[in-house]
């Protein structure tokens, strides 16, 4: 995954943020439903069943193993077959799964990935089934899996991961600023990158254009509430954000590269000593210190700007399995707290259960600046939320990106870029 703008946290994000929903349609598929004659969630667990895990094994295969023996121990009557699949390609793989009738009856999926299955039927409302989702679950985690102009919640949340801010502490106090007192705000981050320019003028604080998450965090309604239509060229406030970034790189605010193809990202920028600032999971200072280790006793962390951004990876059950409440009681057992806390202790996640949030490992600050990390991070998760639409794939973002260079640039108006993107992405969205 690119690290080029805020939204980056390394290995654990390649698991979370997954691959964008292709264009494939899933044609020659019917609209679903529980088309096996299951009676849902309320049957016997028993039967055989397969779960489908994304790029998990053999790193987590003795984990997985474990806890599939641990369910077959509490329901003897089931039986489940654990499969893996590689980490590229995998969208495709799943609609192709579906469009041939062979989705397996639990299936590891990011949101965006489960979105076109939601909506042609081929995943179980899981809520029907199980009232206690909304209090086992963190808040943001479980909408995720809630989409516009479908009912019902496809998924149950796995595990999660959201972004906490990097500083570099030397570059704050050679150019003027408070290393104790970071930017909390996207208004203080240009107010403090003008600072740092004037101090140090070869020196940097931001190094990023933006996207579909800040005009979340602007408060623009970026489509509307059927999920049908991008709406974010409608609303002044993107426009003067682009604005307000093109004064800023025009200004020299930033390295002129940020709109470049060969942009080598914020998060590479920072480990180089080049920028001052990055976000990245809640271990990303390991990864920064291992490859400069000049960083070493030199960063700063904080909370992630305005509001976190939340990752998510999920257990949706097929709608089409022939053991639905055998599926919905694995997608339970695997994401109950025991288990994820179990996980999360093995890779550098969090889990997505409430009672987790109190776990020490998770929220004890011993004085180290990762462990403020972690903490910083699983406080965040209270909070949380996904700041770009699932509807919103990449081939869509790339263009908006494009288009927001241009007009950083001066070659075009924000009003226009937006307009000309907001276009081109209905479009594709219409045709998906």
């Amino acid at each position: 995954m690119k690290n080029t703008t805020r939204r980056t946290t390394g290995r654990a994000v390649a698991l979370l943020a997954g691959a964008a929903v292709t264009a494939l349609a899933l044609t020659a598929c019917s609209s679903g439903g529980n088309a096996s004659g299951s009676d849902g969630g309320s049957g016997k667990v028993e039967g055989s069943i397969t779960l489908q895990t994304w790029a998990l094994t053999p790193t987590y295969t003795d984990y997985l193993n474990g806890v599939i023996k641990d369910f077959e121990a509490k329901y003897p009557d089931a039986k489940v077959k654990l499969v893996d699949q590689p980490g590229d390609g995998y969208a495709d793989k799943v609609l192709s799964q579906a469009s041939s009738n062979s989705l397996p009856d639990v299936v590891n999926l990011p949101p965006d990935i489960a979105l076109p299955l939601a909506k042609r039927g081929f995943l179980q409302d899981v809520a029907k089934d199980d009232s206690k989702l909304s209090s086992t679950y963190v808040k943001g985690a479980l909408a995720a899996y809630n989409y516009k102009g479908v009912d019902g919640t496809f998924g149950y949340p796995w595990y999660l991961n959201t972004d906490v801010d990097y500083w570099n502490k030397t570059m704050f106090q050679k150019c003027g600023l408070d290393p104790a007192n970071p930017p909390k705000t996207t208004d203080e981050l240009f107010t403090q990158a003008e600072t740092m320019h004037q101090k140090c003028p070869d020196d940097y604080l931001m190094s990023r254009k933006p996207g579909l998450s800040d005009f979340s965090l602007a408060g623009v309604k970026i489509i509307n509430d059927q999920g049908t239509k991008f709406t974010f060229a409608n609303s002044s406030k993107a426009a003067d954000l682009i604005a307000k970034y093109a004064k800023a790189y025009k200004e020299g605010l930033m390295p002129s590269s940020v709109l470049n193809t060969d942009y080598l990202g914020n998060s590479t920028l920072f480990t180089q000593g080049k920028v001052a600032w990055t976000t990245g999971g809640a271990t990303a200072i390991s990864d920064f210190e291992k490859n400069n280790p000049s960083l070493k006793g030199n960063i700063v962390v904080s909370s992630a700007l305005d509001n976190p951004p939340l990752y998510v990876q999920g257990l949706s059950v097929s709608a089409k399995s022939k053991h639905i409440a055998t599926a919905e009681a694995l997608a339970a057992f695997m994401t109950n707290a025991k288990n994820q806390e179990a996980f999360a202790h093995l890779v550098n996640i969090f889990p997505s259960t409430t009672s987790s949030q109190s776990d020490p490992y998770f929220s004890k600050d011993d004085g180290t600046v990762e462990a403020k990390a972690r903490v910083l991070a699983n406080d965040a998760l209270k909070t949380a939320k996904n700041l770009n639409p699932v509807e919103a794939n990449s081939a869509m973002t790339d263009f908006l990106d494009q288009q927001i260079a241009l007009a950083m640039k001066g070659g075009t108006t924000p009003e226009k870029a937006l307009q000309t993107a907001q276009t081109k992405m209905n479009s594709l969205l219409a045709n998906s």
